[in-house]
Order: structure tokens, then sequence, then C-alpha cells
């Protein structure tokens, strides 16, 4: 095996790409989570909004128009869980884990009902996300493999981790829905409405969940499979775990998970067993998660017995 064909400058594009899915999805996770909402649901959004994008790409020719609906599945979507938790006082582990049952029958049925098939679709007549191709770049064959002919949403992506970061600690609204999360009857007796903010920060989980699911289908590649999100929107909850609900580190985890994906994908060139290299992002994603409740229980642990000292 030659490692220099694996771990080559390649590597860096190549991780960046496998982790935007993931990303958005992590994002779509850290906004409720700062408003005390575990967005389970993140892999339903995701499944959704990557048939809707799909459907509409190949109906209509615009991936424009794809990523607009798809974003409003999204945010659809992430209403019922919102109107179901908020309102009717549902359990948001429960209600997220039936939205992605629901994802897998309806898009399975989709793709049989307004494609005319089964299993995949693809065609000619999807219009994906375009690419950035600069064309001074491709005088350097590493600045040419390492940044040139990015995704459009893999650049959209990084930006929306600064833009996150600023709206949640450099902004009253953030400073806000921080509160919410951690101290909401304080938050209440301040005069901010915790339902509202709630609700402002699932259809924030639901645009980012249709803006990731429409990258996977239509910028990622231009298909769509049956179950194609493959458990990248649970990767996406763990990232978050793992930065703490904080943008910055939750990208940190993404790049993780990304990493993992496109050695996986390398090693499988060589010859290593398919079902090791498939079974090693779930792999991370439980230690990931492991450790990352590991630590969140040693903090609240201190803090407690910092209250009783």
């Amino acid at each position: 095996m030659n490692f220099h064909s694996i771990f080559d400058y390649t590597l860096i594009y190549a991780t960046i790409r496998a982790s935007t899915p993931i990303l958005f999805a992590a994002l779509a996770a850290v906004i409720t989570e700062q408003g005390d909402i575990t967005n389970i649901g993140t892999e339903g959004i995701m499944l959704t909004a990557s048939f809707v994008a799909v459907l509409v790409s190949y109906s209509t020719g615009s991936w424009v128009l794809a990523l607009l609906i798809a974003m409003i599945a999204g945010i659809l979507t992430a209403l019922i869980m919102a109107v179901a938790h908020i309102k009717y006082k549902a359990d948001i582990t429960a209600i997220g884990t039936a939205i992605n049952i629901f994802a897998l029958a309806i898009t399975k049925f989709g793709i049989k009902q307004f494609l005319g098939t089964t299993g995949s679709f693809t065609s000619p007549e999807i219009i994906g996300i375009p690419r950035v191709n600069i064309p001074i770049l491709q005088g350097n064959k590493y600045l040419d493999g390492i940044f040139n002919n990015w995704s459009l949403m893999e650049i959209v992506g990084i930006i929306m981790v600064l833009v996150l970061s600023f709206l949640l600690y450099r902004t009253v609204w953030g400073l806000r829905l921080r509160s919410v999360g951690r101290f909401p009857m304080a938050a209440e007796t301040a005069g901010i409405n915790v339902n509202k903010m709630k609700y402002q920060v699932m259809i924030i989980s639901g645009i980012l969940g249709g803006m990731a699911g429409a990258h996977l289908s239509i910028g990622y590649s231009q298909m769509f499979i049956e179950n194609m999100t493959n458990g990248r929107g649970f990767m996406g909850v763990a990232a978050m775990f793992f930065g703490g609900a904080n943008p910055i580190f939750a990208w940190i985890g993404s790049l993780l998970f990304g990493f993992v994906d496109s050695i996986g994908g390398r090693l499988q060139a060589y010859g290593w067993p398919s079902q090791f290299v498939l079974m090693l992002p779930y792999i991370i994603t439980v230690a990931v998660l492991a450790i990352s409740l590991w630590r969140k229980a040693r903090k609240e642990q201190k803090r407690k017995s910092s209250l009783i000292l």
C-alpha cells in the first residue's frame, strides 16, 4: 500500500467535500441545541429535501428553484416537529425519530410515484449546483487540487459557520437564544418569548437541513438514492455534541467525519474489506458521541459540586 497516494494534498479537498453535508446538518443541530432542542430529526429533514431538490431540478431545469423548494420542504418538516414539541409537548426525540421514519417512507413513495423508478434516480436533465472554477489557479497543481472546482454550497457552508458564530455570540438575538436554552424561566421573567425563540430556531434549522439535503443530491452528486443521507444527519448531531453546540467546533467535528470518510474510500481502492470501510463513519460517530456525552456529564458534575460548595 502506498501511503503517499492516500495522504496526499488532494485529501484536503476530499475531506471538505465529504464533510459539507454533515456540516450543514451539524449547524442545523447547533442552532436548535442552543434553544434546548436536540434536533434528532435532522436526518429526515435532509432526506426529504434531497428528494425534493432532485424532483424540482429534473422537472424545471433550475438548481436555484430546486434549492429554494428544498429549503421550504426543510422548514415545513421542521415546523411539524416544532408544533408537536412546543405546542403539544411531545418528546423531541420521539417526534424526531418519527420524522426520520416518515422521510424514508415518503421519499420511497415519491421516487416511485413521481419519477417512475425504485432504488435510485439519475438523469442528465437534473441540473446540479454549479462549481466555482478559478482559471488562475490551474497553473499550480496544488492550488488547483485544493482550492479549485469547489461546489458553491461548500463555500456557503464555511460562510454559514462564520455567520452563525456571529449571530450566537455577537448579537442580542444570540444572547437571548442562549439564555432561553440555559435558563428558560429566567428568560421568560426577563420578557423573552421562549416559545417564539424556539420556533425561530426550528425554522432556521429547517433551512439549514434543506440546504444540506439539496447539496447532497444536486451538489455533491446529481442523483437521488433511497436513504441517500445514510446517517449523515446523525453524524451532524454527533458533530454538534462534539463541538458543544459551537459552530466552529462543530465544523471541526464535521471535518473529522469527512476525513474518515475520505480515507475509507481510498483504503477500499487498495482492497480493504468494504464492510470495514463502510462501518468506519459509524464507529467514529459512536466514539464521538460517547466522548462528548462523557465530557458533558463531567462538566455538569463539576458545576453541581461548585454549587454545593
